[in-house]
């Protein structure tokens, strides 16, 4: 996953001597932004072949700020504000739509978040009903129900680790791992109210001071709610969480699919994670008729499900009562969305200032109701020749990949034929799925924002429930389309680019085809790639988990990978922090094989030579900046600290890098030697 949250040569004397001085564009707008490459943003004084990511956009990182209300700035944060600006466009002519349409139930929804006033004067009461219940559970029978009741959907584990609600676990129904014709429920990790256990068992001092202001801010919530003995609360919350977290999988076993597919029986839970009710768990959560699940964390299951029977009940209540409080405090009065906004924003993030409550609201609505914002999105914002473009950009992208593995002297023709049948039945889904949810069921009322929400997650979790027993649908989209962002669904052997994404700068259909291809095009490749990185790899074209690879020929592509692990393991974002090269291991090997992909599509798309000159830059010298400028980031210390530790991605800035592995690139800016990032031929990672 992407996360954006982004033609003939030069003279030869230019190219032997390295990279020119380039010229300035014209001002030409489409879509408000300007065509072209962004050369004022560079920085010409740093070496292509030192600092590949300060080459592309040095100038730009020297002069801008990050907004007071973001934790990181960029091209992603660029999209995301103009398309947050346009939706709530949107979703404001919605509101005066008739009632009972789709259309008001958007615009009821947004505008019952925005009544700050309402909200305020209805302080705590209308999380009441749910604090009541808690407090009723008598036993540890009717605490198994209540934590079954709760149980929420996550939208794609294969991109999360741990589901960190009040949910002791999280649910994922998707296509099975071992029989693609039908759906299975997986149990995930869940019930930590901070990022990763990381956060909890780390020794270092930054953490130990999050710790610190984690414990407060539970006490300070608990407070504002009324409840007494706060501090003391806290700690015992606190307490538990962190013995959840020492249950937890660490994240490397969380990213490894293999270690995920364990399928228990509905019957073995009592024997194999004792502790929980099972029996009461399931049948609150509506999965009493499922016969079978995939553990995904069988260590944490059975670890979460002892501490069940191990902890006071009187902790579990006072647990789930603060969760609650927690993440409905967006929706209750303002002193409770300004404290989770301190201690998940500032503390958590470094961001200084909260989002304006109507950006706010534009989340989450598209949270609650996102394909029906959505078909008002692409409708206004998504033209047919823009898909047009997109959709022909993927088919060259595919045929560029297939020309790769064609190509391919250590594959043998078994696993070559396997991989071509997957990029075969490949469901590339272009701006908006093929068909849309049904939000009919969802009842939205105008002034409830609490319920509402409450409402919402439901629906969203039946819609899910209601999946069992029907054909597995691959077109269903894990991302609305007004989602900044692009993913690779392996199980469903299937992609999504959302109609957010591909717009300037990254898409630009007045750019040339190398700008397109080295931003855009280079998304659609590193998406393609995952289902041959090292966790698609082990899908086959069905989605099945099933190793389709000779012996020899997976044993390359693994020691491939290593070099890749190991490359990447010595970046350090900071002096006291390395990057765990295991840990992005997989997204690093799509960023290499998708620029590779994207880079021969763009050749192919001039008649395999190099594309024109523009703006005085030679063709692949546009190609390969526009992919470090499609990478423009800026990030608060305190979340890049964050991400180093807990994403899959690597950061920007190294991401940027990726380039040192292409022999074009060291061709196109005459990278030599003894130059920061130059790598040998024989040490350059060559993967598909």
């Amino acid at each position: 996953m992407k996360l954006t949250l982004t033609p003939l040569a030069l003279a030869a004397a230019l190219a032997l001597a390295g990279p020119a001085v380039l010229a300035q564009p014209a001002a030409s707008l489409v879509n408000d932004h300007p065509t072209g490459l962004d050369l004022a943003g560079m920085d010409q004084g740093v070496k292509p072949g030192d600092d590949f990511f300060a080459y592309g956009n040095g100038g730009w990182m020297a002069k801008t700020e990050i907004p007071p209300d973001r934790s990181s700035w960029g091209t992603g944060g660029e999209l995301v504000e103009l398309t947050t600006a346009r939706v709530a466009d949107l979703i404001k002519t919605a509101a005066s739509a008739p009632a009972a349409t789709e259309a008001r139930k958007i615009g009821d929804y947004y505008s019952s978040y925005l009544d700050e006033a309402k909200i305020e004067s209805l302080g705590i009461k209308p999380l009441q009903p749910t604090l009541a219940r808690i407090a009723a559970v008598k036993d540890k029978k009717q605490l198994a129900a209540e934590f079954g009741r709760e149980l929420r959907a996550d939208v794609d584990a294969l991109n999360s680790t741990n589901f960190d609600t009040d949910h002791l676990f999280g649910l994922w129904v998707e296509q099975d791992l071992n029989d693609p014709k039908h759906y299975a429920p997986y149990l995930l990790q869940g019930g930590l109210g901070m990022p990763d256990r990381d956060f909890y068992v780390s020794t270092s001092p930054r953490m130990e001071k999050i710790r610190v202001a984690y414990k407060a801010h539970i006490a300070k919530l608990l407070s504002l709610a009324g409840v007494k003995d706060a501090d003391a609360r806290a700690q015992r919350i606190f307490d538990l969480e962190l013995k959840i977290a020492q249950a937890h999988a660490p994240r490397a076993d969380s990213e490894d699919v293999l270690k995920a597919n364990n399928p228990w029986a509905a019957a073995d839970f009592a024997r194999r994670a004792p502790g929980l009710d099972w029996t009461a768990y399931f049948a609150a959560a509506g999965l009493s008729k499922r016969p079978q699940f995939i553990v995904w964390h069988p260590r944490a299951t059975a670890g979460e499900a002892a501490l069940v029977a191990s902890q006071p009940l009187s902790v579990w209540k006072e647990y789930l009562a603060y969760h609650q409080i927690n993440d409905y405090s967006n929706v209750l009065p303002r002193a409770f969305a300004d404290e989770r906004f301190a201690f998940y924003g500032t503390v958590l993030s470094g961001t200084p200032q909260q989002l304006a409550r109507w950006k706010r609201a534009v989340n989450s609505t598209n949270g609650a109701l996102g394909e029906a914002v959505g078909k008002l999105y692409v409708a206004k914002y998504f033209p047919a020749d823009s898909k047009a473009k997109v959709q022909a950009m993927v088919t060259d992208l595919i045929a560029a990949f297939r020309v790769r593995i064609d190509k391919l002297d250590w594959m043998a023709p078994a696993t070559k034929a396997e991989a071509k049948r997957k990029l075969a039945t490949l469901k590339v889904g272009v701006g908006y799925p093929d068909h849309w949810i049904d939000y009919s069921a969802l009842k939205i009322i105008p002034g409830d924002a609490l319920g509402n929400a409450q409402r919402a997650e439901l629906f969203e979790y039946r819609r899910n429930l209601a999946k069992f027993g029907r054909p597995v649908d691959r077109g269903e989209w894990a991302m609305t389309p007004q989602t900044v962002n692009a993913v690779n669904l392996p199980v469903r052997n299937a992609l999504n680019f959302p109609a957010a994404i591909l717009q300037a700068p990254d898409f630009n259909p007045a750019n040339p085809i190398a700008l397109n291809l080295g931003a855009t095009g280079a998304t659609i490749g590193h998406e393609i790639s995952h289902s041959f990185d090292d966790q698609g790899a082990m899908f086959d074209a069905d989605g099945k988990l099933r190793n389709w690879w000779t012996p020899a020929d997976l044993a390359h592509f693994q020691a491939s990978g290593k070099a890749l692990a190991a490359q990447y393991s010595l970046y350090h974002p900071f002096p006291d922090i390395a990057l765990n090269g295991e840990q992005i291991l997989s997204e690093n090997i799509a960023d290499i094989a998708g620029l590779n992909a994207a880079y021969d599509a763009y050749r192919l798309a001039n008649g395999g030579k190099e594309g024109p000159a523009q703006q005085g830059v030679s063709g692949d010298q546009q190609f390969f900046i526009a992919f470090s400028q499609s990478w423009r980031t800026k990030n608060r210390e305190a979340l890049a600290r964050q991400q180093a530790v807990t994403d899959g991605h690597a950061p920007a800035e190294f991401r940027a890098d990726t380039v040192r592995n292409m022999d074009a690139w060291y061709s196109a800016f005459d990278v030599k030697p003894g130059e920061r990032l130059y790598l040998a031929p024989d040490q350059r990672v060559r993967i598909w």
